[in-house]
């Protein structure tokens, strides 16, 4: 092989290993730019939800501070009118029945909770979602209190009014839109007599507890129970007023 010859193949061969070696870099490079860039966008979406959730929390002050303002200018102007207080007592009324007013009374308390059995031996059933709460459970829970007359629900500090929405979102589930977990703590204001029904044998509850093996428990409270205000909005996007 002549010397020309062996120096083009020398070069040859120092081109392609310079080329791959370039290439290696650029990914290896491209990788640790693309790990960067991930890393950083998630941080600036942890950023923006923590500075949504501040500004969330500083208007529903706000609209705290307004509403009690508004509350008391509305007791200064009723003052003396019969017609206005009446008013007054009927925007009241109407404000509780929307849940829109933190209200407290007698009532009852359900918790439920997962199955504490173990998913061993012959106890074991087919399928381990049967050993969890679902959204259904809930809804059937607060469906039968309802009937049974109770006058305010709320599920873990979640006030329960006309267009809430219970639903299971893939792992957890959320009423009114806010995530919820285990014990749901489910209180209801009433005459526990009545809201006792719940309780009753081979009722839902009753199932729960001694055919699916959750966790679940009924409670008369001694002491009167406190139920928050909706936080939401209420919007009727069909329905008009004749």
């Amino acid at each position: 092989m002549t010397d020309k010859k062996m120096i083009s193949l020398i070069l040859g061969c120092m081109c392609i290993l310079l080329s791959a070696g370039i290439a290696i870099q650029v990914r290896t490079i491209g990788g640790i730019g693309t790990s960067t860039g991930s890393n950083s966008t998630e941080n600036q979406l942890r950023d923006a939800i923590l500075k949504t959730k501040e500004n969330y929390d500083n208007l529903y002050e706000a609209l705290e501070k307004a509403e009690v303002k508004l509350e008391t200018e509305r007791t200064n102007a009723t003052q003396n009118n019969s017609e206005l207080t009446d008013l007054e007592n009927n925007i009241k009324e109407a404000n509780k029945q929307l849940g829109l007013t933190e209200v407290t009374g007698e009532g009852v308390i359900v918790t439920l909770n997962d199955s504490t059995v173990p998913l061993t031996g012959s106890t074991i059933l087919s399928d381990p979602n049967d050993y969890l709460i679902h959204y259904e459970d809930i809804i059937s829970i607060i469906n039968e209190l309802k009937n049974a007359g109770a006058e305010a629900i709320s599920i873990n500090g979640q006030r329960i009014v006309a267009n809430s929405v219970i639903k299971c979102d893939g792992t957890v589930i959320k009423v009114n839109g806010q995530k919820i977990g285990t014990p749901f703590v489910i209180s209801a204001i009433g005459m526990q007599e009545t809201l006792a029904q719940v309780n009753r044998y081979y009722g839902y509850l009753w199932k729960m507890k001694n055919e699916w093996n959750l966790d679940v428990s009924f409670e008369r409270t001694k002491n009167p129970i406190t139920i928050p205000k909706y936080t939401g909005t209420i919007k009727f996007n069909y329905a008009q007023s004749q």
